[in-house]
């Protein structure tokens, strides 16, 4: 799933310039940079937090990239791509942990790691890798509290919104299913069939 995804957004971000000019090409290539060296940073962060390599924090680390890279895509150059990668790599990997380990979030694609913590990162990241108006090139503190301020707005919003419709779920039609159900899985639960075949050690009877 997470190719499928990496697929995707490789290919969202050079298209949303919506014209046919240089700037399709240039993107393309900071984008695909910061997914190659998200992807390579989460293996190596991984192997040696975890004492092994994890192919799924790898490809959580393109995700990463792609991610961090989606709000600079055209205002960077290549090495600010890559640091923006190499960054979101290893963001990915530590927000997997702590959300995982220390929240207990049942988060088990990593998804708030890799859209939450490295979009929050990407969007940060255009106030310190533009090439016109970032920190890191002269630009001063404006453009950063600008999409810091950008940045904490969508999380007041979508957390707070998050939160009041999570709990309103929970009050009224319950937001787990049974323990049963979550150890069969819900691809029986709720459609009666197996979604990987031989896979279940459960019946759909």
């Amino acid at each position: 799933m997470q190719a499928g995804f990496a697929m995707v957004e490789a290919g969202f971000n050079p298209g949303s310039t919506m014209a046919g000019d240089y700037l399709i090409g240039y993107i393309a290539v900071t984008t695909n940079l910061s997914a190659a060296a998200g992807a390579i940073v989460a293996m190596l962060v991984s192997w040696v937090v975890m004492k092994k390599p994890d192919a799924s924090m790898a490809l959580n680390g393109a995700l990463a990239g792609l991610v961090s890279i989606t709000a600079p895509c055209n205002v960077v150059t290549p090495m600010g791509a890559i640091l923006i990668g190499v960054a979101g790599g290893t963001l990915v990997v530590f927000a997997v942990m702590f959300i995982d380990r220390v929240l207990k979030v049942d988060d088990p694609v990593g998804a708030v790691s890799v859209h939450g913590v490295c979009g929050a990162w990407g969007t940060l990241a255009t106030g310190l890798f533009n090439m016109e108006t970032g920190l890191f090139y002269g630009g001063g503190l404006k453009q950063l509290g600008m999409q810091a301020l950008g940045a904490g707005t969508a999380f007041v919003w979508a957390f707070g919104l998050g939160l009041i419709l999570f709990f309103a779920i929970r009050k009224t039609i319950g937001l787990r299913v049974t323990p049963e159900e979550e150890l069969k899985g819900l691809d029986i639960g709720e459609h009666g069939m197996e979604a990987y075949s031989g896979f279940q050690v459960f019946t759909t009877t």
